[in-house]
């Protein structure tokens, strides 16, 4: 009886409240915004380092605080993380001509400095989901120097793999060109319309699901929400997407060590901080090889990979992931929190001064050899 209630309450059920969890803007600029989460009353930041949450390009920056009670960012400041998150805003008209440099190294980048600078390390923990751990990771590679760890959910490294998504977008009938330079920005109709592509059932299995589940009122919460923002989504910069495309899918710059930053080479060997790359075995957005195939290229002494079942979203916001995968990452950051004490040898036993030696008396009829003077230093 409640089952037939439930979906019958459906178009009328009150909107999720998504992305609730009390932030600050702490900074504003273009499109953009940073967002510091404010811990709750009574609640204390335990940890040195701040964590900064870089959602997809593409995405609301609300999957990571998506209901209360049911939010990473909630969670992860409720551990005792100062955390901020960037919200990537809805670009207009006038940012076709974003690029990927400005995306990835001077949006990204100010970001990560700012927050940087509330820890006295100077660095902060990056954590970046799909497209946007494709971006950390491309920043950390060329400019490495604010970056303490990076924490990888679902991010695509390799573009090889054979996935439907990679297989259109190398296909010559995908003429990215005449798509920016009729769109302007890449409209999110066009990248959902891929996204279904890759599911074309999804839609009839996740209404089957509702109606198995629809009793279950934390369920139907938790699925609405998703729902909200799985359909609340923005255009792609133009400029930056035809960059995408060309380079790291059809180019493959990533793996090829061809790829550059504004000038600088963004090469995976120059990655050697702290890495955890998180994958899903049934992601069917991005292959788990893909993203996994990160790990074989840093130089970071410390490298896991922790491959889990589930797929590209469901694995990150779930109930599972909120019991097994959010305390995993609030203890790699906590294991990170500062930085390696310097060895220090300890000074030598103290001993009796040796005695001086004699001066030596000059020749006779030759004056003294003066001592050498140090020579300057600029």
């Amino acid at each position: 009886m409640k089952r037939l209630k439930n979906l019958a309450s459906l178009l009328t059920r009150p909107k999720p409240p998504v992305g609730t969890t009390p932030a600050d803007v702490v900074h504003r600029e273009n499109k953009w915004r940073l967002l510091r989460y404010r811990p709750a009353p009574g609640q204390a930041r335990k940890f040195q380092t701040p964590v900064l949450l870089v959602p997809s390009l593409i995405n609301r920056h609300y999957v990571m605080d998506l209901l209360p009670g049911k939010s990473m960012a909630q969670d992860l400041v409720a551990a005792g993380h100062d955390v901020y998150c960037i919200d990537w805003g809805t670009p207009g008209d006038e940012d076709r001509f974003v690029d990927f440099d400005d995306v990835c190294d001077k949006y990204l980048g100010r970001a990560i400095r700012h927050v940087a600078r509330s820890s006295p390390r100077n660095k902060t923990h990056v954590l970046g989901y799909c497209l946007g751990g494709t971006l950390a990771t491309i920043h950390a590679a060329a400019r490495p120097e604010h970056v303490a760890s990076l924490l990888l959910l679902a991010a695509p490294v390799s573009f090889t793999d054979e996935g439907a998504l990679a297989a259109w977008t190398r296909s010559p009938q995908f003429n990215v060109g005449s798509i920016v330079q009729g769109f302007g920005n890449v409209p999110w109709q066009l990248m959902q319309s891929a996204f279904h592509m890759l599911r074309p059932t999804l839609t009839m299995a996740k209404a089957v699901g509702v109606i198995d589940r629809a009793a279950n009122d934390e369920f139907l919460d938790g699925f609405l929400a998703l729902e909200t923002w799985g359909n609340d989504n923005v255009a792609f910069p133009g400029e930056c997407y035809r960059q995408y495309i060309e380079q790291l899918y059809r180019g493959d710059a990533l793996m090829q060590g061809t790829f550059s930053l504004s000038g600088t080479p963004a090469r995976l060997e120059n990655i050697t901080c702290p890495v955890t790359c998180v994958v899903f075995e049934h992601d069917n957005i991005v292959p788990w090889q893909s993203a996994a195939a990160l790990i074989d290229r840093v130089r970071s002494k410390e490298k896991i990979l922790l491959k889990l079942p589930g797929g590209h979203v469901g694995a990150v916001v779930s109930k599972a992931a909120q019991k097994n995968l959010w305390p995993k990452m609030s203890a790699f950051w906590a294991q990170h929190d500062a930085a390696p004490e310097a060895k220090v040898t300890p000074p030598p036993a103290p001993s009796a001064p040796r005695p001086k030696r004699p001066t030596r008396p000059a020749r006779a009829g030759k004056a003294p050899r003066p001592k050498a003077k140090a020579a300057a230093t600029g």
